[in-house]
């Protein structure tokens, strides 16, 4: 069960990676073939707006990443707790106020990893 968990959440944190990646870096280019609903003449404008965005998934990838590395087992639960609740929540508002396949892409990988750890 404790490797399905870790694998989960390292699955949650590269993901994080990837959306740091394509907000910050990639926004005016390969975000168009990921957003395609997002009008092509707002990318250059609203670069640094996801850029910030960007940031933040990286913040949430950083806390995943650093459960990695606690050893103290009630410390590394509790951490992989707020942030996995970090981006199930982020995930879910996204799903209700951008498009519902983000709650299957962000939100459902982490609230499986929740749960996980939960019933272990």
């Amino acid at each position: 069960m404790d490797i399905l968990i870790k694998i989960l959440i390292g699955f949650v944190a590269l993901l994080h990676l990837y959306f740091l990646w394509l907000e910050m870096f990639a926004w005016t280019t390969r975000a168009r073939k990921v957003f395609k609903k997002f009008p092509a003449e707002l990318f250059e404008p609203t670069k640094s707006l996801a850029a910030n965005q960007g940031l933040y998934n990286g913040f949430l990838a950083a806390g995943l990443i650093w459960t990695f590395f606690i050893e103290n087992a009630e410390w590394k639960t509790n951490v992989s707790l707020f942030f996995l609740i970090c981006v199930t929540i982020a995930g879910i508002y996204g799903a209700l106020t951008a498009d519902k396949k983000i709650f299957f892409i962000q939100a459902l990988p982490a609230l499986i990893a929740l749960l996980l750890l939960f019933i272990r």
